[in-house]
């Protein structure tokens, strides 16, 4: 029987290599993936397992070595500015410290018109684009009238991270990788932040991808579970089969 969900993102023969010679360090070797949309995944490994890599990889920040990556079925192909432009329109990334994410010179209600500019609204009259951004920031339990003319770094932890919540919300990707995006805040936000995260996959459709250490929180958000050793997928299956019958 063939399995009829789509396919977002797909990896084959996947692999990194830094440096040369005796001094290469192979991160990512030859992996193969196929994420589907709509599901939760998590790659999971320690601190130089290699996850961090594949991210960057599959957010073209830096370029693999080897192997193919396959987005919606085809070749990604970001070879030009536009293209790179295009793609990153469709998948988006938290990172695990959310101030090295802003522009500490740009104050919040910028970052938020930017978002609303990548989704083709720049000519919107600004009534509409300050409904957009007061919805965005509701949506993370922040009031956009307390926000304006602040800068994100007069914010705590937990709310520059619920902050890049409402930029999501805003942009509205196909795919979301959350690279350790609860690991820097305290345990309470931590589990409104995972709680926003999954509300906002069931309101914009997206397929979010944890990259985290933590087994116990690929546990409780996935579907689909990686286990990445030393460059490679060891395991991968269901969280109840990789984690609770390994």
């Amino acid at each position: 029987m063939s399995d009829k969900r789509n396919l977002c993102l797909s990896g084959k023969g996947l692999t990194k290599v830094f440096g040369l010679g005796r001094h290469k360090t192979v991160a990512v070797d030859h992996v193969n993936f196929d994420f589907y949309e709509g599901e939760v995944i998590s790659i999971v490994g320690e601190s130089g397992s290699g996850k961090t890599t594949l991210a960057k990889m599959l957010l073209g920040l830096i370029s693999q070595t080897e192997g193919d990556i396959y987005f919606q079925g085809q070749k990604r192909d970001i070879s030009s500015h536009r293209k790179k432009k295009a793609y990153w329109k469709q998948i988006q990334a938290i990172f695990q410290d959310p101030f090295a994410s802003y522009n500490i010179f740009q104050k919040i209600d910028s970052v938020l018109l930017d978002c609303i500019r990548m989704r083709g609204g720049g000519r919107l009259p600004y009534e509409q684009k300050r409904e957009m951004m007061a919805e965005a920031c509701s949506f993370v339990n922040l009031k956009f009238e307390e926000l304006t003319n602040k800068y994100p770094f007069e914010l705590s932890g937990g709310q520059q991270q619920r902050l890049m919540i409402a930029r999501i919300f805003l942009l509205k990707p196909k795919i979301l990788l959350a690279d350790e995006p609860t690991s820097m805040i305290d345990a309470c936000s931590r589990a409104t932040i995972l709680d926003m995260l999954m509300q906002l996959r069931d309101e914009v459709g997206m397929t979010p991808i944890f990259i985290t250490h933590d087994i116990g929180l690929a546990y409780y958000v996935s579907d689909t579970v990686y286990i990445m050793e030393k460059g490679r997928f060891v395991e991968s299956g269901s969280a109840d089969d990789v984690i609770l019958r390994p």
